[in-house]
């Protein structure tokens, strides 16, 4: 976790030392690296993730239960997405923001899950990257379809059902060209993913973004992961030591605390949002069982380090409902306890 969310490649200003364009896409790679950690110790399975990961790391016990956390998290709000009842059965789409190296697409082809439209946008280093490495891997090119055409050159893959695209963000016409050339219906239920991405772009460009995708789509559902609490010791130096690498979060410090996150949507026009720390949502909202099986992986020792790091980091999601879909979405408190009371004995061994 840390630095090795999955940042958007085009969240530097240039007029920023604080941040840089490179580092943050070099972010990427270590995304995938810790994904790759997890699906090796059994966390998840993930059959794709290995073709972008150059080097294998073995990550520690702490940010291997942390990445398990983000990726649980988004997968179960991604799950209740797809089974979520349209009534007269239309279809569904998924715009994923900053996608980097993501595979969550090819896993849910695997699982039979997917939806009618996956839609992947980064900036074109990144898509020329991942379009070359679809293209070679067999695996890869059979889940997007036999008819479907990849461009390395341009860094676009424009399948049936898939569709990677390059784009700055920041750049709101390009972005209403790209979701016409992407086919996306606006009127369609649709999932949103930024996992780390707003909080590398300055403010105005993140409120832009939110703004834009509030209008655009009617029955809607925005996922956001990203850090918090920038003014105490721990966040203090998770921003500098993020700083040292040219990988400024040029926007923490305007949605600073968990309602920071849920008025910028509520501010853009989305009709609801939440916004929960991951240590709560590792408590209360990950599957109970779940928790206890990945428990027992690793030895783990890192409790305070844990808690910490898991308080400095969030979930939010806003939800716009024209078609009435999403009453019952989202975050369930199933256990009645605070999440102090789950947290694992320090004396045991997991």
């Amino acid at each position: 976790m840390n630095p090795e969310s999955n940042p958007l490649k085009m969240a530097a200003n240039t007029a920023d030392t604080r941040s840089n364009t490179v580092a943050v896409q070099a972010t990427n790679d270590d995304a995938s690296a810790s994904k790759l950690s997890c699906v090796k110790k059994g966390y998840m399975r993930d059959d794709y993730v290995h073709f972008f990961v150059r080097r294998p790391v073995r990550r520690s016990p702490i940010i291997n239960r942390g990445y398990y956390a983000r990726f649980a998290a988004v997968r179960q709000l991604l799950d209740q997405f797809l089974n979520s009842d349209t009534h007269d059965g239309a279809k569904k789409q998924v715009l994923s923001l900053g996608a980097g190296f993501d595979t969550t697409f090819f896993q849910l082809q695997e699982e039979g899950k997917s939806p009618h439209l996956y839609v992947e946008l980064d900036f074109k280093e990144v898509t020329s990257k991942k379009a070359a490495l679809i293209e070679i891997h067999e695996e890869m090119r059979q889940k997007i379809g036999v008819t479907a055409s990849i461009s390395t050159d341009t860094g676009e893959v424009h399948g049936d059902h898939y569709k990677l695209l390059p784009v700055d963000l920041r750049d709101i016409q390009n972005l209403n060209e790209i979701i016409a050339l992407a086919n996306l219906d606006p009127s369609l239920p649709t999932f949103i993913i930024a996992e780390c991405v707003l909080i590398y772009l300055d403010p105005e460009s993140s409120r832009s973004i939110v703004g834009w995708a509030s209008k655009t789509f009617s029955t809607a559902v925005f996922f956001l992961y990203e850090q918090i609490h920038p003014d105490d010791a721990f966040g203090e130096q998770m921003i500098r030591n993020l700083e040292s690498r040219g990988c400024g979060l040029l926007g923490i410090h305007a949605t600073p605390t968990l309602e920071a996150k849920e008025r910028l949507f509520l501010d853009q026009g989305w009709q609801r949002a939440v916004a929960w720390d991951m240590l709560r949502i590792y408590s209360e909202f990950i599957d109970r069982h779940e928790r206890m099986r990945i428990e027992r992986l690793e030895l783990f020792d890192e409790f305070e380090e844990w808690y910490m790091m898991q308080e400095h980091y969030c979930v939010a999601y806003a939800i716009n409902d024209a078609l009435g879909i999403f009453e019952n979405f989202g975050f369930h408190a199933k256990p009645k306890l605070s999440p102090r009371s789950l947290r694992p004995k320090k004396k045991k061994h997991q």
